[in-house]
C-alpha cells in the first residue's frame, strides 16, 4: 500500500494488527486480509480469502469535455459508479476547461469503486482532442451521440444493434457541439444519434441521464 492509504487505515481509521480489511485492486476481485503491521507510514496485510470476483462492466466508454473542477469529479464518479469501463476526456471546439489532472482523477474514479462495492476500477484517460479520437474511431465500436439539436430514443438502440458490441457515449460541453464536430458526428458510420430529452442538461446531469438510458437499453442493469 502506498502512504495515503496507510495513513487512511491506521491514522485515520485506526486499525491495529489483528483487524480485517476488504481488499481490491481492480484486477483480482475482493479479498479478505487482515492486518499483520501496522504503523504511521505504512504496514503489512495479509490476504486470507477472495470474497468477490472481479466483475467486469459492459465495454462502454464515456466521452465527455472537461468542465469545472468539481462537475469533472462528479462526472468520473458518477461513470465509475454506473458501470463505465474506460472514461476520456475530450477536447470540443468549444470546451471551457482545457487543463484536467489525470491522476486525480484516477484517484476519484478509485474512491468511487470503493464507495459502491465495485471491483473493477475504470481507466481514466489523459484529455485528446475529439476529432483526433475520432480520427481512429475502431470500426466495431458503436457511439451513442447526445446531440440537444436532435430528436432519437436512446431506448431503441436495442432495437438497432447487437447488445454485445462495444459502446461509447459521447456528452458534448457547456456550450454544445459546433456545426463541423456535430456534421462529422451524424457522417460517422457508427453514430446513433439520441436526445436526453425537451430540456438542455448540464454536462454533469447530461451524463448521468445518458448513463441510466444506455444501461437500461443495452447494459447490466
Amino acid at each position: 500500500m502506498d502512504r495515503d492509504q496507510a495513513h487512511y487505515l491506521f491514522g485515520v481509521m485506526r486499525l491495529a494488527a489483528g483487524a480485517a480489511v476488504a481488499l481490491f485492486n481492480g484486477k483480482d476481485g475482493e479479498w479478505l486480509a487482515e492486518v499483520a503491521e501496522a504503523g504511521k507510514r505504512g504496514g503489512t496485510l495479509v490476504c486470507q480469502e477472495q470474497t468477490k470476483p472481479l466483475q467486469l462492466p459492459p465495454d462502454l466508454w464515456l466521452l465527455f469535455a472537461p468542465i469545472k473542477k468539481a462537475r469533472t469529479d462528479f462526472i468520473v464518479e458518477k461513470a465509475a459508479e454506473m458501470g463505465a469501463a474506460r472514461i476520456l476526456p475530450v477536447q470540443t471546439e468549444f470546451t471551457n476547461s482545457e487543463r484536467i489532472r489525470q491522476d486525480r482523477l484516477q484517484a476519484h474514479a478509485v474512491e468511487a469503486a470503493e464507495q459502491c462495492g465495485g471491483t473493477y476500477v475504470p481507466e481514466v484517460a489523459d484529455s485528446q482532442k475529439l476529432s483526433r479520437l475520432l480520427d481512429q474511431w475502431p470500426r466495431e465500436r458503436q457511439l451513442m451521440f447526445c446531440d440537444e439539436a436532435e430528436v432519437g430514443n436512446a431506448l431503441q438502440l436495442a432495437a438497432e444493434t447487437q447488445k454485445d458490441v462495444p459502446w461509447a457515449i459521447l456528452i458534448g460541453p457547456e456550450g454544445g457541439f459546433s456545426e463541423a464536430e456535430r456534421k462529422r458526428l451524424h457522417a460517422l458510420p457508427q453514430s446513433h444519434v439520441v436526445s436526453l430529452g425537451p430540456r438542455i442538461l448540464r454536462a454533469d446531469t447530461a451524463a448521468v441521464a445518458a448513463m441510466t438510458l444506455w444501461q437500461q437499453a443495452l447494459g447490466d442493469w
